[in-house]
């Protein structure tokens, strides 16, 4: 069983730990110190569920459903452009102290929970990555698929958990708003770049 378990474990941790949209999500949420049980329990089992998916041999739909793939595509860009105009703006902000964590208002759990599921449902990468990806590569372990598939999903657990909840670590440094004009900066143009990539 660990034999399967540990390549799925460092495969799907391997694929997760690039910096996207979903994950500077996460550690914004961390920082503030909002719903981050809710958020990293979400992004978690969005995860598990798509890798089910894969590992069941749903990835078969990208090919059955010609239209799903742009669909997923334009409408994942579409979403990552308006984050990002969201991100800019607050960037440029000129009240300050409207970015401090202690000061910002609050969304309401459900619109965060709403952005945290379009960042991780509307992402076409996603779907490569879980169930296109990792479903294909279990089929190597016919016989351990399950292994495989828990070995992937726990290392979701593992690291949304750690970036949402590591992410306090940073907030002595984030308690100058200045810092927060430079991460809804970087997290703009990291949203635009995304959202270029998926339209070109």
């Amino acid at each position: 069983m660990t034999t399967a378990f540990i390549p799925g474990f460092l495969l799907s941790l391997g694929l997760i730990l690039a910096i996207g949209a979903q994950n500077a999500f996460v550690l914004r949420q961390g920082l503030r110190q909002e719903y981050v049980f809710a958020i990293c329990l979400t992004c978690a089992v969005s995860d598990a569920i798509l890798i089910a998916a894969g590992v069941a041999g749903f990835g078969l739909a990208v090919d059955t459903l010609p239209w799903l793939e742009p669909a997923m595509r334009y409408g994942g860009a579409l979403f990552l452009f308006v984050y990002a105009a969201r991100s800019l703006r607050s960037a440029f902000r000129t009240q300050h102290d409207s970015l401090s964590p202690s000061t910002k208002q609050t969304a309401g759990l459900a619109a965060t929970l709403a952005t945290c599921l379009a960042f991780t449902w509307l992402n076409p990468h996603v779907y490569l990555d879980t169930v296109v990806l990792l479903g294909s590569i279990s089929s190597q372990y016919e016989d351990a698929k399950t292994a495989f598939a828990l070995g992937a999903m726990s290392a979701s657990f593992v690291f949304f958990f750690t970036l949402g909840y590591g992410a306090r670590l940073l907030r002595p440094f984030f308690a100058n708003p200045k810092a927060w004009r430079v991460l809804d900066g970087c997290v703009g143009v990291a949203m635009l770049a995304i959202g270029f990539k998926l339209v070109l």
